[in-house]
């Protein structure tokens, strides 16, 4: 049973969690939000020491030393345009965390507890499928494998056999608790997760990212369930609902469906080729050449892309708009949800590049503007002004 103060503990920190959540919908706020919610998961481990007071204390103070090491270093070391290469890592890790303790859990599930077994099953099956999916985003992401859609014969037909016996394993585990298979269970998961993801292209990995922490956001509401433990169970769900809404609004963004993106390659579907490939001479200029030559324009919108994040464009950029600015020139950003393959993370980069917020408008927001612009100019984000996006479902970009 859980002391009354520790629940109280919980509470608050759930409570940080929440104005964290809220905090973080703007980019003004989003520092405060980070630290909110360190605070409540800072509070809510200090709580759950207190409380379960655990026998073999060092070794979990060792874990979680190396943990808090290779967090803090991997993120000072991480550049802002590998962002979403560290949130899929630290994704997977979640579901993979989440899986591990509903096996270890497995022991405990009273005979006749269903509902106990049930969730315990869902977390060691989802959050495998997390895991492994995580780990294939990042290795697509980081460029350790190519970043097209891998297939093979047959795909389909294994894909949804592993789907099939998962739920089979599921079944006898929620009848019969046993380790061994839960550790099948577990497995199978694992592969589920690499054939969910290996057929998704690289533009699309961002939903698949967004996704996949859905899913992990669920794993830690059904294991909070099997362990008793409010704050888990709050937590997880949180994250599960802001997930599952973040994919529907990118996936909306970019004019495909999630169905399309996880299953269209492992269904056949045609892809359009770009022509042939050809080498074509490259027009070298700096901020000022670019700024002459729009300096006749009335209104320009920039609409920067993941390309302006790989070649770290964003200070000369500002340096453009500034020169545009000095010659009556009004300048607005459109940022695509998807632009820099995260929501926010463009944002964030223009921002480290000391880009007025102000400039920086939304795609609902700044669509009706695009007619009465003189200039468009498109800067790295070709997946994200595609017309046969919004037409074709088969479109690569």
């Amino acid at each position: 049973m859980i002391p009354t103060w520790a629940q109280i503990g919980y509470l608050i920190a759930a409570v940080c969690f929440i104005v964290a959540l809220k905090a973080l919908s703007s980019p003004k706020s989003a520092r405060t939000g980070n630290l909110l919610g360190a605070a409540g998961a800072v509070l809510a481990v200090i709580i759950t020491f207190a409380a379960y007071k655990p026998d073999h204390l060092a070794p979990i103070l060792i874990a979680l030393g190396i943990g808090t090491v290779g967090g803090v270093a991997g993120s000072r070391r991480v550049q802002m345009t590998h962002m979403p290469q560290l949130v899929a890592l630290f994704n997977g890790v979640g579901g993979g965390a989440a899986a591990l303790v509903a096996l270890m859990e497995l022991g405990e599930v009273p005979d006749g507890a269903t509902v106990a077994a049930i969730a315990t099953a869902f977390t060691i099956l989802v959050g495998a499928i997390s895991f492994s999916g995580s780990i294939v985003t990042f290795a697509k992401l980081q460029e350790l494998m190519t970043t097209r859609p891998v297939t093979f014969p047959g795909l389909p037909v294994l894909f949804i056999a592993s789907i099939l016996g998962s739920l089979v394993l599921a079944g006898f585990l929620v009848s019969d608790p046993r380790v061994w298979v839960g550790i099948l269970l577990c497995l199978v998961g694992l592969a589920v997760g690499v054939m969910l993801v290996l057929p998704v292209g690289g533009a699309d990995v961002p939903i698949v990212i967004s996704l996949l922490n859905a899913f992990t956001g669920l794993t830690v509401a059904a294991g909070g369930y099997v362990l008793g433990n409010t704050l888990l169970l709050v937590a997880g769900t949180l994250v599960g609902a802001a997930g599952t809404l973040l994919t529907k609004l990118m996936a909306d963004a970019m004019g495909r469906s999630v169905f399309n993106i996880l299953f269209g390659a492992v269904r056949g579907g045609s892809t359009l080729g770009g022509g042939v490939a050809s080498e074509r001479p490259v027009i070298s200029g700096g901020a000022e050449d670019v700024a002459i030559l729009l300096g006749y324009a009335n209104k320009v919108i920039i609409v920067p892309g993941y390309g302006l994040a790989v070649a770290q464009a964003q200070h000369t950029l500002r340096e453009l708009v500034e020169e545009l600015h000095d010659r009556g020139v009004k300048v607005d950003y459109a940022i695509h949800p998807v632009a820099g393959r995260m929501p926010g993370h463009m944002n964030v980069l223009l921002a480290e590049a000391q880009v007025p917020y102000d400039q920086l408008r939304e795609m609902e927001d700044i669509n009706s503007d695009f007619k009465s612009t003189d200039v468009v100019l498109v800067v790295g984000a070709n997946d994200v002004v595609n017309p046969a996006a919004r037409t074709t479902p088969s479109a690569p970009i």
